[in-house]
């Protein structure tokens, strides 16, 4: 699977909140060895991009008050 750059350079979201859930869904995929990692080689940011852009998974960031 490829990175989908297409979808990323027309994405007119927000960039930081898109690529927080990137990773924090990398990161799951990797943690739990998802089976559809395993048929994408084990490309979990490949396959967290591509599911966070066809809407496969929703993704909402929480704010903390303290922090922001």
């Amino acid at each position: 699977m490829i990175f989908p750059l297409k979808e990323l350079i027309e994405f007119e979201g927000n960039i930081y909140e898109i690529t927080v859930a990137g990773t924090r869904r990398a990161f799951q995929l990797a943690t739990i060895n998802d089976p559809i990692s395993e048929e994408n080689d084990g490309k979990v940011v490949s396959t967290a991009a591509r599911q966070i852009f066809t809407h496969v998974i929703d993704y909402q960031l929480e704010y903390h008050p303290d922090y922001n």
